[in-house]
């Protein structure tokens, strides 16, 4: 005889799985429209029916237990199950609609995201976004996401991947207050006798080595400097106050190059690398609500390319 599952499990249920993936009853509870305290006991009874404990709670935090862990790993399928058959009704009305949930770097959000964003969510009212900024990279199937925006070159095989943006360069800058007093670098091989702030991979771990391409020729280059970050708004911002040599996309640093605050450097050299593309996994069908982000940001994108080459 099979068991069924009381319906009144299914809403806890998926109050865990908000719980868990915020570690915070008050984030959780913000997100859902609830107080804290009734979504404490909400999880607290699921708790109590099922014979276990899901969470360990302390004053300071909010932790899944191992038994936890491996009941919502079980449970995220039916949940996603679930929310697909959400998404299908959404679909059916004459607006996009519902919450898409998109797993991104910093960098991506603020160079082809965020200028956007607020004219994307005046255009489509229905679209709830929620944006998980992390510079590592995460499966998105097991965090829940709908899609990601990174690199095309780092994607893995098995994602549908969609352009937004054309080619990049990868620009070498310093602030005027930095090269005050020194000779700038002429080659890349002259950033060995600079001061370099560069960036570490998050996951790898690995120090990014810096990129050039020029007349044919490629080649990478090992620096060293006094700061090692793995965000790249630290490190740029420590470049704009003088402290040395640092790499970022060209579209990030544009403004700080229009207004004098940073300087080009090695222009000759900057290399091109793949545009961002949004992805996400090649079994899911494109929610309507995917399809008119890609589209809003893709023709801002060709907009905006269009005018730079006028």
């Amino acid at each position: 005889m099979t068991a069924t599952l009381p319906p009144e499990l299914l809403p806890a249920i998926a109050a865990f799985a908000r719980v868990a993936h915020h570690a915070s009853f008050t984030q959780a509870a913000a997100a859902m429209g609830v107080s804290p305290s009734a979504l404490s006991q909400t999880v607290r009874t699921l708790e109590q029916r099922l014979g276990v404990r899901l969470l360990d709670r302390t004053t300071r935090k909010v932790g899944v237990t191992e038994i936890g862990r491996r009941f919502l790993a079980d449970a995220q399928s039916g949940l996603s199950a679930l929310d697909k058959a959400v998404d299908a009704l959404n679909e059916s009305r004459d607006k996009p609609a519902g919450l898409l949930r998109l797993n991104l770097s910093r960098t991506a959000a603020d160079t082809v995201l965020l200028p956007h964003l607020a004219d994307f969510m005046n255009a489509y009212p229905d679209v709830q976004l929620e944006l998980h900024c992390d510079n590592g990279f995460v499966d998105l199937v097991a965090g829940g996401f709908d899609a990601g925006i990174r690199i095309g070159e780092f994607l893995a095989q098995d994602m549908v991947a969609v352009p937004l943006s054309g080619t990049m360069r990868i620009a070498t800058v310093a602030a005027p207050s930095y090269l005050l007093g020194r000779t700038p670098p002429r080659t890349p091989q002259d950033l060995q006798h600079h001061r370099c702030l560069n960036v570490r991979f998050p996951g790898a771990g690995k120090l990014y080595r810096w990129e050039y391409s020029h007349k044919g020729r490629t080649l990478e280059v090992d620096v060293e400097g006094a700061l090692i970050s793995n965000d790249g708004d630290v490190v740029l911002s420590n470049a704009r106050a003088g402290a040395g040599i640092t790499c970022a996309f060209e579209s990030t640093v544009q403004a700080d190059l229009d207004a004098g605050r940073l300087v080009p450097l090695l222009k000759p050299w900057w290399p091109t690398v793949s545009s961002f593309h949004i992805y996400y996994p090649s079994r899911l069908h494109m929610p309507r609500k995917l399809r008119v982000l890609i589209d809003f940001v893709q023709a801002r994108m060709q907009s905006a390319a269009s005018t730079n080459r006028r």
